[in-house]
C-alpha cells in the first residue's frame, strides 16, 4: 500500500487536482455565476446538436454502405431501431434543455445513457448483418467513444468528461464481456494476423482500447478543469468590466479597451475639439428645499435626457459637475466634424431642456429650473493625469476654460445659450446650418478674458 501511495505521490499534481470538485462559484457575484450557467446551457445545446448531426451522419452511411445479398435494408432491422432511439433521446434532451438549466445530478445519466445507447448501436451491427458477436468489437463505430468523451469538454466542468470516459471504458470492457460471453469455443486469439482478418477476439486489443479511452479521459479532464479556471475568471473579468464601463464615457470606455499599449500617467495628445458646457441655474436653491432623493430623480431624469443626444453627435460626456454637464466632440477621437457635431447636438440638447423645463412647471417649484450652456472650440490636450494606480482621462486647453466662462456669461448675456464667433465660423465650414440663427453681439467683455469677443447668443 506504501508502495502504491509513493507511485500516487509522483503523479503531476495537474492530473491530481483534474479529479478534483469543480471549482466553487458561491464565492463569485450573482450576475457572474449566471452568466456561466447561461454559457453552460448553450454547450449543453451545442453538444445536443453534435449528437443529432453524428446520429444523422450514422445513418447516412447506413443506407450508403453496401451490405451482403442476405443483410437487406429495413427500418425494422436493429441498426435502424438503434439509431431512431438515440436521435429521440437527444431530441427529448434538446427539448428539457430549452426549459432551463439542467442540474448536475440531471446530466450524468443523460452521459451514462447517451454512451449506452451508443455502445447498444455497436453491438446491433453483429445482430443486422448476422455476424458472430466478435463482429462488434471490430467495427470503426467505436471510434464515436472518442467523440462522445471530447464532446463533454464543451461544457467546461470536468467532472462530465470523467463521467463519460469512465462510463465510455466500463462500457467497452462489458461490450468485451458479453462478446466473449457469446462467442464459440475457441473465438478468442493470441494472435494478431489472426484477430485482424477474422471474426476472433484478441483480449489484448481490447484493453488496448479501454486503456486510449481512459488515457483520452485524464488528458480531456485536465483540460476541461484548467477551461473550466479560465472561463470563471474570464466571465468574471467581463461582468466587472461591464460594470466599469458604465461609470465611463463610452468613447474612454473604447479608449482603454482598444489601446494596444499599457496606459500610463502623462501620455497626451493634442486634438482639435469643441467643448460643450451645461448647467442648471436655480438648482442650489431647489436642492435646500426638497429631499436628496428627488434631488438625485431630477438629475437623472435630465441626464437620461440629454446623453442619448450628446451620443449620436459623437460627443463624450467628460464629466457629470454636479447639476452640469462638461461634453467633448473630437477630443476623445480626432474629428473633422468636431464643431458642427457639437452645435448640432446644441439645437436639440436646447429644444429638450425646454421641454424638460416645461415639464417641471407643473411640480410647483419655489424655484423654478433653467438650462444653459456654452460651446467654444479650438486646440486641447487630451491626456491622462494621476499616477499609475488611479488614473484618470480629462481634457486640458484654451477652450474648455472657455467654455466654462461662456457658460456663465449667459448670466450677464440673459441669453440660454453662447458659442464663441469662431465656433460658429468653423462649424459652418464643416457643413452646419442652424436651426435657429443665433444673434450676433460683437466685442463681448467676459469675466476672466483679457480682451473683448464676439459671440454668438440664443434668447433665454
Amino acid at each position: 500500500m506504501s508502495a502504491l501511495a509513493s507511485k500516487l505521490s509522483e503523479l503531476p499534481s495537474g492530473i491530481v487536482s483534474a479529479f478534483q470538485s469543480p471549482q466553487p462559484m458561491a464565492r463569485l457575484p450573482t450576475r457572474v455565476v449566471d452568466l456561466i450557467r447561461a454559457q453552460d446551457r448553450e454547450s449543453e445545446r451545442l453538444i445536443i446538436y453534435v449528437q443529432l448531426s453524428l446520429a444523422a451522419l450514422l445513418a447516412l452511411l447506413y443506407v450508403l454502405a453496401p451490405r451482403p445479398d442476405d443483410a437487406p435494408m429495413t427500418m425494422f432491422a436493429p441498426v435502424p431501431l438503434a439509431l431512431v432511439a438515440y436521435a429521440l433521446f437527444a431530441v427529448v434532451r434538446l427539448l428539457m434543455s430549452r426549459t432551463g438549466p439542467l442540474p448536475s445530478w440531471f446530466v450524468i445519466p443523460f452521459i451514462v445513457a447517451d454512451i449506452g445507447l451508443l455502445l447498444g448501436l455497436i453491438w446491433s451491427f453483429h445482430l443486422q448483418y448476422g455476424e458472430p458477436p466478435a463482429f462488434s468489437l471490430k467495427v470503426p463505430s467505436v471510434l464515436y467513444l472518442f467523440v462522445f468523451v471530447a464532446l463533454r469538454a464543451l461544457r467546461f466542468d470536468h467532472r462530465y468528461v470523467l463521467a463519460a470516459g469512465l462510463t465510455a471504458a466500463i462500457g467497452w470492457a462489458l461490450l468485451t464481456v458479453a462478446a466473449v460471453a457469446k462467442s464459440p469455443d475457441g473465438s478468442i486469439t493470441r494472435n494478431f494476423v489472426t484477430y485482424i482478418t477474422g471474426n476472433r477476439i484478441l483480449i489484448g486489443a481490447e484493453v488496448d482500447k479501454i486503456v486510449a479511452i481512459l488515457l483520452l479521459t485524464t488528458i480531456l479532464t485536465m483540460a476541461a478543469r484548467r477551461a473550466q479556471r479560465t472561463l470563471v475568471t474570464a466571465v468574471r473579468e467581463e461582468a466587472a468590466g461591464r460594470e466599469i464601463r458604465r461609470f465611463l464615457s463610452q468613447g474612454v470606455a473604447d479608449q482603454i479597451a482598444t489601446s494596444e499599449e499599457l496606459i500610463e500617467a502623462g501620455q497626451a495628445a493634442e486634438r482639435d475639439a469643441a467643448i460643450m458646457m451645461l448647467d442648471i441655474r436655480g438648482f442650489t436653491p431647489f436642492s435646500t428645499t426638497v429631499p436628496p432623493s428627488e434631488v438625485v430623480r431630477m438629475l437623472t431624469a435630465f441626464h437620461a435626457r440629454i446623453v442619448p443626444i450628446v451620443r449620436r453627435h459623437d460627443g463624450v460626456v467628460d464629466k457629470f459637475l454636479g447639476d452640469g454637464i462638461m461634453v467633448t466632440f473630437g477630443a476623445v477621437a480626432p474629428s473633422q466634424t468636431a464643431a458642427a457635431d457639437a452645435l448640432r447636438a446644441l439645437d436639440q440638447v436646447l429644444s429638450e431642456v425646454m421641454d424638460w423645463e416645461r415639464s417641471l412647471s407643473g411640480l410647483g417649484l419655489k424655484f423654478p429650473l433653467h438650462v444653459n450652456a456654452a460651446v467654444a472650440s479650438g486646440a486641447v490636450v487630451f491626456a491622462t493625469l494621476g499616477d499609475n494606480d488611479r488614473l484618470e482621462y480629462t481634457v486640458i486647453g484654451e477652450a474648455v476654460n472657455l467654455a466654462a466662462k461662456l457658460e456663465k456669461h449667459n448670466k450677464v448675456e440673459k441669453t440660454r445659450a453662447l458659442l464663441t464667433a469662431s465656433t460658429l465660423i468653423e462649424a459652418r465650414a464643416q457643413g452646419y446650418i442652424p436651426a435657429v440663427e443665433p444673434q450676433l453681439r460683437t466685442k463681448s467683455s467676459v469675466a476672466g478674458v483679457s480682451k473683448p469677443i464676439d459671440l454668438f447668443g440664443y434668447p433665454a
